[in-house]
């Protein structure tokens, strides 16, 4: 069972074992960098996000086997379709959900807000 991921960031620790743990993943595969870049780099003035994405599907054709899953996030639309096409792959897409912790600091007479988020679990779109 493969893990591929389709995000801007690398898994933490948490998420990892949360992945061997719960969803029995053995193997996680990064895209190779030119593919990286173009997901974490998506421009926000194209019209045909199918066509400028289409590298990205020609990867997932070879390298996801029915079963596998596919960690998805991103800009809203091209995960939508994504999400779409990984089903059509007999695969699982799924996203990572967060608890975000808030601590506030006094620094200088200036409100400092932090956000910190935790993993908690993956969930399957």
């Amino acid at each position: 069972m493969k893990m591929i991921l389709l995000f801007s960031h690398k898994l933490t620790k948490e998420q990892q074992s949360d992945a061997i743990a719960t969803l029995k993943v053995k193997e996680f595969i990064y895209l190779p960098d030119n593919l990286q870049s173009l997901w974490s780099n998506i421009p926000p003035d194209i019209d045909d996000l199918d066509k400028f994405l289409e590298p990205i599907k020609d990867f997932l054709k070879q390298n996801v086997k029915e079963g596998d899953f596919v960690l998805i996030q991103g800009d809203f639309g091209a995960t939508y379709k994504m999400v779409n096409f990984v089903k059509k792959l007999s695969a699982t897409p799924i996203y990572a959900t967060t608890k975000r912790e808030t601590k506030e600091k006094l620094i200088d007479n200036k409100i400092i807000k932090t956000s910190i988020f935790k993993h908690i679990a993956f969930r399957s779109y």
